[in-house]
């Protein structure tokens, strides 16, 4: 009880403080999901409603109020189905059910009913790559060479230890005088082949070992996995973010994968995955999901997790002139590429490029899988304040966004200090190069009082971060100068504004180092300017005279201000204008 309580509490001041969030109104004919606003939930990490110490279904229902009020659009939830829980839910054993520990099958026609209610949406993660190997479906495919699951999964005999080619890698995994095929590696370590002397054979999984790969090359199983689609889509989902989409398949010759100088995490050879991901046969199961899953009415999504290196790789999962694919594939470059680093330079050619695409761009800054945001781009004393930055550029950028559970208040990422404290897989092997995913993953920081607002629990199954009572969202939203009162306004805007809805996206001032301005097209055209130093930046004294409407500024010596002439940007500082007769030079 007192937990809910907490949670009244926390929903109740949402209600009292909170900005008005008009809804979004897009021009007649357009996707519900164009411009919307996703928030991924961490089931076990987002409210534990029975104070069992793991977040469960119900607790996410009864924090759907504070979510409709925040402005999100639709929320993804991470696997909730049966698992043995060795990849945290990542490994399903029924594709049809709820995991007892998160709730059951009426909680979640419960959650999608209550979400529906508030205009909110739902998506499921659904991973299609590999199950547990808990599912009825491997059992009896492990069982012998001539059941009827027998092909559902990716089956070799091995080579002969001595046979020509084999790497040292392969000598590695001796069975019966056999070795895996080829050189392929796990991305939690060691092979990508395991033995399985019912069959004498080899099993691939491009994952942990209990989470074999699906045999996509056998139509019986693209029967079986749409079928689990429809299942969720029957009753009610809005769509579904796809798992690890680029590895349904496999090259069928087993080529080795090129190798690459030096060792990865778990001290195994670095490879490119040229012949294990990103096959093209992919696109094709994925035009014909598109086509499924748009015979329902509603303007069903796919989202893909779709890790690319440019545009032009990114448009593909569009399906290319015919965007007849996935609706959104996550552009994951600005957040997460290889020289991604917060400068103006940086976010200027990687946004420039993510309106490239033809299709409607998706932009991520955190997930469960990365340490959080506010950590990657932060220098240790100005975090807030260029996380501030990070939520301007997510939420006024010509694209859907995706934001994560504890992005908006803050949260930090928690890693483990000790390897026996490590729950994720990846910081079991990889320990102590690859700590694991566990310090993106802590329960949700809800208020100031016991274990955050998360859990009544003694123990939970993540520790809560140490600075719950300062970040969360109780104590933020009676801050006026939050970060997530800085979100919240944004999204209001966001849902305000039409130019920052759907105005295309005018870079202005490319060759300021310090300074990023882009302008948001339309009738009333919207220019947002951002200051990435921890100097100010002067606006540009020379430029014509005009009139400005101040819509959002971080600094309050930038909130009333009507004119450029004499404007300076504060460090780190985010203003967002209306121009009436304004023409924009910042300074050099």
């Amino acid at each position: 009880m007192k937990l809910v309580r907490r949670i009244v509490l926390a929903t109740a001041l949402l209600s009292t403080c909170a900005l008005a969030q008009p809804p979004s109104a897009h021009p007649a004919g357009e996707p519900w999901w164009k411009a919307a606003l996703f928030y991924e939930i961490y089931p076990r990490s987002f409210a534990d409603s029975n104070g069992d110490g793991v977040g469960d279904l119900n607790g996410i229902t009864q924090h759907l109020d504070y979510l409709q009020q925040f402005g999100v659009d639709a929320i993804w939830i991470t696997p909730m189905y049966p698992s043995p829980q060795v990849d945290f839910g990542y490994d399903i054993s029924n594709y049809e059910a709820v995991d007892p520990q998160y709730g059951s099958l009426s909680d979640m026609d419960r959650l999608i009913s209550a979400a529906h209610q508030r205009h909110l949406k739902v998506l499921l993660d659904m991973v299609l790559n590999h199950t547990s190997d808990r599912h009825p479906w491997f059992i009896a495919s492990s069982s012998s060479r001539d059941n009827p699951k027998s092909d559902w999964y990716v089956w070799n005999d091995g080579v002969d230890t001595h046979a020509p080619g084999v790497t040292p890698f392969q000598q590695r995994y001796v069975h019966d005088g056999r070795v895996p095929p080829n050189n392929w590696e796990s991305v939690f370590g060691g092979s990508a082949w395991q033995w399985v002397p019912a069959r004498h054979q080899f099993y691939y999984h491009r994952f942990y070992a209990q989470q074999p790969d699906l045999n996509w090359r056998n139509p019986a199983v693209e029967k079986a996995m749409f079928a689990a689609m429809r299942f969720w889509l029957d009753r009610g989902v809005d769509g579904f973010r796809l798992d690890a989409i680029s590895t349904l398949f496999e090259d069928p010759k087993l080529h080795n994968d090129p190798q690459l100088p030096g060792t990865n995490d778990q001290g195994d050879p670095n490879l490119r995955s040229q012949y294990s991901d990103n096959l093209p046969e992919v696109h094709d199961v994925l035009r014909r999901m598109r086509a499924m899953v748009q015979s329902y009415p509603g303007d069903r999504v796919l989202i893909g997790e779709t890790y690319t290196p440019d545009v032009a790789e990114l448009e593909k999962w569009y399906g290319g002139a015919r965007h007849d694919e996935l609706q959104l594939p996550m552009d994951t470059v600005p957040g997460f590429g290889d020289q991604a680093n917060f400068s103006a330079d940086w976010f200027r050619k990687s946004l420039q490029a993510s309106q490239q695409v033809t299709g409607e761009p998706l932009i991520v800054f955190d997930n469960h899988d990365n340490a959080r945001s506010i950590d990657r781009f932060g220098d240790g004393t100005h975090n807030v304040a260029r996380a501030k930055v990070i939520a301007a550029l997510l939420l006024t950028t010509r694209a859907s966004a995706l934001t994560y559970y504890g992005a908006p208040i803050g949260m930090v990422t928690s890693t483990p200090k000790r390897k026996q404290d490590v729950r994720d897989p990846q910081g079991i092997t990889g320990w102590p190069k690859n700590k694991g995913r566990d310090g993106e993953r802590t329960p949700m920081q809800w208020t100031p009082g016991f274990q955050a607002g998360f859990s009544t629990a003694q123990t939970t199954w993540l520790p809560v971060n140490g600075d719950y009572r300062t970040v969360n969202v109780q104590s933020e939203l009676q801050q006026p100068d939050s970060l997530l009162n800085w979100y919240r306004q944004l999204i209001a805007l966001r849902k305000s504004e039409p130019a920052l809805r759907d105005g295309a996206m005018q870079f202005l001032d490319t060759s300021n180092a310090n300074v990023l301005t882009f302008r948001r097209a339309g009738p009333q055209p919207v220019i947002v300017v951002m200051n990435f130093s921890n100097a100010p930046q002067p606006l540009d004294t020379s430029m014509a005279s005009g009139r400005v409407i101040t819509l959002a500024a971080t600094a309050s010596q930038l909130l009333h201000r009507t004119t450029l002439q004499g404007a300076t940007l504060p460090p780190y500082g985010v203003w967002v204008f209306k121009p009436v007769g304004v023409t924009l030079h910042m300074a050099r």
